[in-house]
């Protein structure tokens, strides 16, 4: 069980802080995808693919003291920040859980927008489908994304270069 924990520990203290759960759920995802010690259960959602085990084990972190939440009122919905408290990394040293080369990783997709993260994920949800069948089925549940085809292109762009880093480490 502390090993699921210590798997998410561990992607943020290699990404320092990340804004937005859709932004988590994306990141936990596709690092998932790329090989990385997750053991979440994810279902497709209507923002791509969504993990309730995730949801849970974030409340846990942030009951336990291990995470810090904070909730930003943005008018007509809330933004949530996490970042790692000083508790979740003295947990994280006591355990040094065996992720190596993920840093790159976890700081790369952070860096990325929540919607393009939603775009590489419902991408790597949907990978058992051929290019173009995929393409559609994305454009038909994805419809107020409007995604063009270079919004495509440069996920599947992207998607090699992540896989070249993962490769490398």
């Amino acid at each position: 069980m502390l090993r699921d924990h210590l798997n998410v520990l561990t992607l943020f203290a290699m990404s320092g802080e990340i804004v937005g759960r859709k932004k988590l759920q994306k990141m936990v995802y596709i690092a998932k995808q790329m090989g990385y010690p997750f053991n979440e259960r994810y279902h497709f959602h209507r923002y791509g693919p969504y993990s309730d085990e995730l949801t849970v084990r974030l409340e846990e972190l942030c009951n336990l003291g291990f995470l810090i939440e904070s909730e930003e009122d943005k008018g007509h919905y809330s933004q949530y920040r996490y970042t790692l408290s000083p508790q979740g990394q003295a947990f994280l040293e006591m355990y040094h859980p065996p992720v190596v080369g993920y840093k790159d990783l976890c700081q790369s997709l952070n860096s990325q927008s929540a919607r393009f993260l939603e775009l590489l994920s419902t991408i790597l949800y949907f990978s058992d489908l051929e290019e173009g069948s995929r393409r559609e089925k994305i454009r038909q549940l994805k419809k107020k994304q409007n995604y063009s085809d270079d919004d495509f292109d440069e996920a599947h762009t992207y998607l090699q270069k992540l896989a070249q880093v993962v490769a490398s480490a």
